[in-house]
């Protein structure tokens, strides 16, 4: 088969306006964009989060309601049903279009039980250092999923499954709590001398029975839904060696290639660089050095265009760079579009 370069349309942005009808609206556009040659959809995420029905799906309450379970007040998503949504995937494919799913397995949030444990704060400027003695705090670290009634996994999270959390549910207090015999991850982004934290309950990767979940999890939702591939959220906040076996293992389990690419939100090459040798080449990553170098030469009159190229992944290792303007992290908050 000829190789060419893809065009992947991001068929959302974070204040659109969709009714919980977006699956419904690209299912009806899939032939369209096939027209104008799209080669593949990144789709947001489809899985219940702590919004409820306004949940953009970057608050991760439960990867497995789809929109199928009376969860946070709504049984579809922001987006639609759960058979909406497959049914969305099954019309992009047969227009010949590969659908990327957005994965967040980062944090999670709005836990069904509160825990008390003991912990100790960490700075908010350098997450290494412990500012607090150990305390006993009231954290929001039990997933039971009560409406899901274990359909699809047993699984139930509890705070042992997390290194930290940013709120403390006794006192109101906002500060970075990490647990009790818990440590960072090492292989993240040294931002704030350690940026494996960043938000919610921040899920443990070292953690055997989190790595066998989201493995299983993972499978699953491939073979559910059917897509062609990922997109990661916030990879510079998660394991690199994480990803690289998990990448591995959903390649093997599901027999398929399962195109992906991660967003490491660094200007700085290379950081992407030591990533992608760090998951041994398992992912792409998106350029976002090239996206500041396209924002400067939009504010410069004088910007050298012959330059714009230099320090960028797409020059640098140009097989593994996923070039980009804006998108919904970018975007300047305006009136919600319905662009759909």
């Amino acid at each position: 088969m000829k190789k060419i370069n893809g065009i992947i349309m991001q068929y959302f942005e974070w204040y659109m306006e969709c009714h919980q009808n977006l699956w419904n609206k690209i299912k009806e556009k899939a032939e369209d964009l096939a027209s104008l040659g799209i080669t593949a959809v990144w789709l947001p995420p489809a899985y219940k989060g702590i919004g409820g029905r306004d949940e953009v799906g970057y608050g991760v309450y439960d990867l497995y309601d789809l929109g199928e379970f009376d969860q946070k007040g709504t049984v579809k998503t922001k987006y639609g049903s759960k058979q909406e949504y497959l049914d969305c995937i099954i019309a992009l494919n047969q227009a010949g279009i590969e659908v990327y799913a957005d994965i967040v397995l980062n944090h999670k949030m709005g836990a069904d039980k509160i825990q008390t444990i003991p912990a100790v704060k960490v700075d908010w400027g350098n997450h290494n250092l412990a500012i607090s003695e150990q305390e006993m705090v009231k954290v929001a670290t039990k997933f039971t999923f009560p409406a899901r009634k274990h359909k699809y996994s047993d699984f139930e999270w509890n705070w042992t499954h997390f290194d930290g959390i940013d709120y403390n549910n006794a006192t109101g207090e906002h500060a970075i709590f990490k647990f009790k015999d818990k440590n960072w991850s090492t292989e993240v982004d040294e931002e704030f001398g350690n940026f494996d934290y960043l938000m919610g309950a921040d899920i443990d990767f070292k953690n055997p029975e989190v790595i066998e979940e989201c493995t299983n999890w993972g499978k699953w939702y491939v073979e559910t839904t059917g897509i062609d591939g990922f997109r990661l959220d916030a990879v510079k906040h998660i394991d690199s060696l994480f990803y690289r076996d998990w990448l591995k293992e959903m390649r093997k389990q599901c027999d398929q290639e399962l195109f992906t690419v991660g967003e490491y939100w660094s200007g700085e090459v290379e950081k992407l660089h030591h990533y992608l040798t760090e998951t041994e080449g398992e992912m792409s990553l998106f350029d976002v050095p090239l996206h500041y170098r396209l924002e400067s030469a939009s504010k410069d009159a004088n910007y050298d265009l012959s330059t714009i190229l230099d320090h960028t992944l797409v020059k640098e290792n140009p097989s593994k760079a996923v070039t980009f303007v804006d998108n919904h992290d970018t975007q300047p908050r305006s009136k919600p579009s319905k662009f759909y």
